[in-house]
């Protein structure tokens, strides 16, 4: 029973300080055994059950689906990026006008989920990369953000993964990613400190130069209210 208590402890205090325990999202080998409906009827089952447990009654008009619209949610929404093959199609073309400065993707709405507390995320990144002799279409990146986001996340791996992703399309090392987010599971439960974010930075290849990383800086902080 003590061994329990301290266990329990030790998980608890590594969910609330957002201990991450590795760069790729931890995946067990038979994720994809399960087809999408199959997994969420037993998401939907489950869900039933902890409702139950908490005392709700299911049989009440506005609470009978919940079971199944979280299960769709989670399977097809909020963590749809756990499946590899809805990885986004990201086409890069040839640097044909030979832009050589960075290019900067700023503001890119971001919603993920904690994966300690299962409590939203929601905040902005900045992406920038300077070409190594291909580009990237502008919405590619958005959606890199959005696909890595849509799975049970800590916000420092969010962070390395679109960097690592966007490394690899591009071919050069030369990209950088600041997210800042609001985590709910400090804003609403906890602590409860509603006004704090959480502020991670990546930075890949010229962008660990102090100038180049302050110039990708001084673009983030830009007015850009049209």
């Amino acid at each position: 029973m003590k061994f329990d208590s301290t266990l329990e402890e030790r998980f608890e205090a590594m969910g609330n300080d957002h201990v991450s325990s590795s760069e790729s999202t931890p995946m067990r080998k038979d994720a994809f055994v399960l087809t999408d409906e199959e997994k969420t009827r037993r998401i939907e089952e489950n869900v039933r059950e902890i409702m139950l447990t908490l005392g709700l009654d299911l049989d009440d008009d506005s609470l009978n689906g919940t079971p199944l619209r979280v299960a769709k949610m989670y399977v097809n929404e909020i963590f749809s990026g756990l499946h590899p093959e809805r990885k986004p199609k990201s086409s890069t073309f040839k640097n044909k006008y030979k832009y050589g400065e960075m290019l900067v993707e700023k503001n890119i709405t971001l919603y993920s989920t904690c994966e300690h507390h299962l409590l939203p995320i929601v905040g902005k990144a900045h992406i920038a990369y300077i070409s190594g002799g291909t580009v990237v279409g502008l919405s590619k990146m958005n959606r890199i953000v959005d696909y890595f986001a849509k799975r049970p996340q800590v916000q420092e791996r969010l962070n390395i993964q679109i960097v690592r992703e966007l490394q690899k399309v591009l071919g050069t090392e030369d990209v950088a990613c600041v997210i800042d987010a609001k985590h709910l599971c400090v804003n609403s439960r906890g602590i409860r400190d509603i006004e704090s974010s959480t502020v991670t930075a990546e930075y890949g290849g010229k962008f660990k130069e102090e100038a180049v990383r302050r110039e990708f800086l001084d673009y983030i902080n830009l007015d850009t209210n049209f």
